[in-house]
């Protein structure tokens, strides 16, 4: 059986991104999904270490993809892939998080691969 692409939600709040989690929860169970919410402190912002860990509990040979809500959470995850030195990790760009990772996570249980569901991304890219 094929791994299923992993979901990784980087959010500055750990409630933003508990929120999506539930959300997606509702809908589907067997995709990997892992939250990198907050800083070491559980304080506002985000941790590259938090980031790392997300990524090892969820990414296989499937990949994974990251959304995050706001620039500086891209910046920390673009650094802690490089820091894994992964190539299967994507970051879902101008993608909005709430509609990104529900999607993705349905596409993912429906076992589509990594790069057909950053195509199906794209559709949905905000326009900055």
């Amino acid at each position: 059986m094929t791994q299923k692409v992993g979901i990784i939600i980087v959010s500055h709040s750990f409630q933003i991104g508990e929120g999506v989690k539930v959300l997606i929860d509702q809908v589907i169970e067997d995709v990997p999904i892992s939250l990198a919410c907050g800083t070491e402190d559980n304080d506002i912002g985000t941790s590259i270490e938090k980031i790392q860990g997300a990524i090892e509990q969820v990414a296989s040979d499937s990949g994974a993809i990251i959304f995050y809500d706001l620039g500086s959470a891209k910046m920390n995850a673009e650094m802690a892939i490089e820091l894994l030195e992964s190539s299967s990790i994507r970051i879902a760009e101008e993608i909005p998080v709430v509609e990104g990772s529900y999607i993705a996570a349905v596409e993912s249980n429906l076992g589509k691969s990594l790069e057909e569901i950053m195509s199906s991304l794209e559709k949905i890219k905000i326009n900055m």
